[in-house]
């Protein structure tokens, strides 16, 4: 009998509380200085009592749910180097659980929430419904259905009493400051501040359903996006019906030649980094249970949960910054970190510090020459950005990252993540600059990008004259 979700903040700050786990990269000219960072990381998680500690993370991190196993999914995309290579394959496997398939509650608990949400018989609202969930995440699961006119939907559906769960998360997080410091320390107040503004929005499925259906209606006839579109009158608070995509799942693309990684590995940076800085707004949750490929070609993106939009001016300072740091422009990098707040100019950072840690953080779309994406070299840029445990770059990162920032930043990390998890190989810096300097793209599905966007543009004009 499938377990219930606990709610009660004392319960599940036990969980957490019960649950313990306990490199540095060198700056050089050349760049892509990230890798050295992996086996000074081993090496200080390597006593078998660490091992143990880290797979028990796993385990309740994945038991609770909520916003505790969305930490856990960030742990499995970044592949943070928490044990040694002969343990890994058996943790990832554990990690690979709360990224794909979290602990699944019974059907007949489920079928109960969507019948109360929308108000009839599972048989009314449904032709078929198979009742095993194809999909599970962090606050509900996904079961496949077809609707009376025949059309083949998905239906996620919220796990009874997980809002209370959240909430008990949300309160407990900055509660066990301590575990997050010792089992893992990358979890900093400021990720912990971020992960409290947005995830209860997580919860929310009509919000979720009207962010869809504007993604889906942007990339409609997109010839390398696939968004499904959502079906608002089966929509609730706790159920979302959307469009079906029969889809190859991330992990057998995962097996796929190399050149059809990186194509794929292209269209996810387009989709989760260009978003920001095209059209100011981007999914804040990217990760591969959310990545399928079509037969057609295209990729398919799902879950829009954590989703944000951007000022214009927040958008063009992060590619100010970007700029001047492509260009080795550390004066005025550091002026405008100053002039955002983002930087005090009496806590001793130096014009250096500012430039080594933003290239560091975001070396893979500075470098311009080919760079393959390796699970490594990812979690190396993120833990170097932020672990206190890497005694380079202390001061800046003192520093205070606005919480729309860092949840861009955040989204910048995972999906390079997800390339990693493809050992995907391109020039990042090329494609970059499209957005970065508003240059020609220089890919094929840059061409193809820019095209539908022309087309787009001529169509819509062509309606309002």
């Amino acid at each position: 009998m499938a377990k219930g979700v606990p709610t009660s903040r004392l319960s599940r700050g036990s969980k957490l509380g019960a649950a313990v786990a306990g490199q540095i990269v060198r700056h050089q000219r050349t760049r892509v200085s990230m890798l050295g960072r992996s086996e000074q990381a081993r090496a200080r998680m390597a006593e078998e009592s660490t091992i143990q500690a880290a797979e028990q993370v796993v385990t309740v991190l994945g038991g609770m749910k909520g916003v505790a196993m969305k930490l856990g999914q960030m742990l499995s995309i970044l592949d943070l180097d928490l044990v040694p290579p002969d343990h890994r394959e058996s943790f990832q496997r554990k990690l690979a659980v709360l990224r794909d398939s979290a602990p699944k509650t019974s059907f007949t608990a489920m079928r109960t929430v969507i019948e109360e949400d929308l108000g009839k018989p599972l048989d009314e609202l449904f032709a078929e419904f198979d009742t095993e969930a194809i999909a599970a995440a962090s606050i509900g699961q996904v079961y496949r259905a077809t609707l009376h006119d025949g059309r083949k939907v998905a239906v996620k559906v919220q796990y009874p009493g997980i809002a209370a769960a959240v909430e008990a998360d949300l309160k407990n997080l900055t509660m066990f400051a301590k575990f997050w410091r010792v089992a893992m320390p990358w979890v900093t107040p400021a990720l912990l501040e971020e992960l409290q503004l947005n995830l209860g929005s997580e919860l929310d499925y009509v919000r979720e359903a009207e962010t869809q259906r504007h993604i889906a209606a942007l990339f409609a006839g997109h010839p390398f996006f696939a968004v499904p579109d959502s079906i608002p009158e089966l929509c609730s608070r706790r159920v979302l019906v959307t469009e079906f995509i029969e889809a190859t799942s991330f992990e057998d693309i995962r097996a796929m030649p190399q050149a059809e990684r990186n194509r794929v590995a292209e269209i996810i940076y387009r989709f989760y980094v260009g978003s920001l800085y095209t059209y100011n707004e981007f999914c804040g949750d990217p990760h591969p249970g959310n990545v399928m490929l079509c037969p057609d070609g295209r990729v398919a993106f799902v879950d829009f949960g954590l989703f944000n939009r951007m000022d214009p001016a927040h958008v063009e300072f992060e590619l100010a910054c970007l700029r001047a740091a492509a260009e080795e422009r550390g004066e005025d990098l550091y002026e405008l970190m100053v002039d955002h707040n983002v930087i005090d100019p009496t806590d001793g950072v130096s014009v250096s510090e500012c430039l080594d840690y933003v290239y560091a953080a975001s070396e893979w779309c500075l470098v311009d020459q080919e760079l393959a994406i390796t699970p490594e070299l990812a979690s190396g840029a993120f833990l170097l950005a932020i672990d206190p445990r890497a005694t380079e770059f202390a001061a800046m990162k003192r520093q205070n990252l606005p919480p729309e920032h860092l949840f861009s930043r955040r989204a910048d990390f995972l999906t390079f993540g997800i390339v990693g998890q493809l050992a995907a190989t391109a020039n990042w810096h090329r494609i970059a600059r499209e957005w970065i300097y508003g240059e020609p793209p220089v890919t094929e599905l840059g061409r193809t990008n820019q095209q539908w966007i022309a087309d787009k543009e001529r169509s819509n004009n062509g309606k309002q004259a």
